[in-house]
């Protein structure tokens, strides 16, 4: 039996014909097999449906859109290629966000109250028409577009070229505003960096280093990962991480207990919390700049990867001079605690 005549591809291509075809009836029996039958799908029958159900998915109906999206990624998920997916899947989580951030508004303009569940618990038969069937769907589907966003944003490459991240940035952003949810997952992803410099600095002794830090979801995994590099590579002295704790925060799978080696500050002299990200680290003269200070107390975390599917890494590029040190840690506030 050849690819063609198998389930899943042939059910990809039904549902293609139909949803460009606008036969409703008929997408909706294509989308039932296309559901039914990724189960059994094979890798190259995924890595051909991921770009190929992408290509359509602004065309999708609002009802089965989210669902296709989670579909891409779980094909991204099984080799499809990321760069192909990501930008339909960009542009349809970010109508979602924006379409989802007017329905919050219109509720709490009616006085609803809390919003609804993404699941529809709270909404009633007459909303689909009081605030629009799109605006509603759209509430409805922000979880599964932020894991179809999150499975391609696992990939460098996308972080680095894809477009539409901006723009996806700013809706989820205004959607979290609205909400009160913090979509965390996708707001982590979309702020990931990559071959991106960082300085710290041990205020105790003075020591400075340059960094370079690629793939690092938090900041669990950024302390890990520095302390691996500055104490493990003997640079400072204390107690580094187990090599398989600094492993599993680059690519090993799972997670093990591990325990802080620093307070982590800003050159503000703000705390940089570990449940943040390396985005929030501030930048001075052009790198971001992080000052060691003990920590105040013991702190412990499991070790791993934020993001299980995205390979994390901090490479020590070299040790910075005493001037240059000096330089820098003279523009570093006192901490603000």
């Amino acid at each position: 039996m050849t690819d063609e005549r198998r389930p899943f591809p042939a059910a990809v291509e039904a549902f293609e014909t139909a949803v460009r075809a606008r036969d409703a009836d008929a997408a909706e029996d294509a989308f039932d097999r296309l559901t039914g039958t990724v189960g059994e799908a094979r890798d190259a029958e995924l890595h051909a449906a991921g770009p190929r159900l992408s290509a359509f998915l602004g065309e999708v109906p609002p009802g089965p859109r989210a669902t296709v999206a989670v579909l891409v990624g779980a094909c991204v998920e099984r080799g499809a290629d990321p760069v192909a997916c990501a930008p339909a899947l960009f542009a349809g989580a970010r109508d979602a966000f924006e379409r989802a951030a007017d329905f919050c508004a219109s509720w709490k303009e009616a006085g609803r109250g809390g919003l609804p569940s993404h699941e529809g618990e709270g909404l009633e038969d007459a909303d689909f028409e009081r605030f629009g069937f799109e605006p509603v769907m759209a509430w409805q589907s922000l979880p599964q577009f932020e894991m179809a966003c999150v499975a391609v944003l696992n990939s460098p490459a996308v972080r680095r070229t894809a477009p539409g991240r901006a723009e996806l940035r700013d809706a989820v952003a205004r959607a979290a505003e609205l909400s009160g949810e913090p979509f965390q997952y996708l707001v982590y992803a979309l702020a990931v960096l990559d071959d991106e410099p960082f300085v710290a600095i041990d205020r105790a002794t003075g020591a400075g280093f340059a960094l370079r830090a690629s793939g690092i979801g938090d900041n669990f995994q950024l302390h890990t990962l520095l302390a691996d590099a500055l104490i493990g590579g003997g640079h400072l002295p204390g107690t580094a991480p187990s090599p398989e704790a600094a492993a599993m925060c680059r690519d090993l799978p799972g997670q093990t207990p591990t325990t802080g080696s620093f307070n982590l500050v800003g050159a503000d002299g703000e705390w940089i919390w570990n449940e943040g990200n390396p985005a929030d680290v501030p930048v001075v003269d052009g790198v971001r700049l992080l000052v060691l200070d003990p920590p105040p107390y013991e702190r412990g975390w499991a070790a791993g990867r934020f993001f299980p599917g995205m390979t994390g890494d901090l490479v020590l590029e070299r040790v910075l001079s005493a001037e240059e040190s000096r330089a820098l840690l003279a523009q570093v506030a006192q901490p603000g605690r």
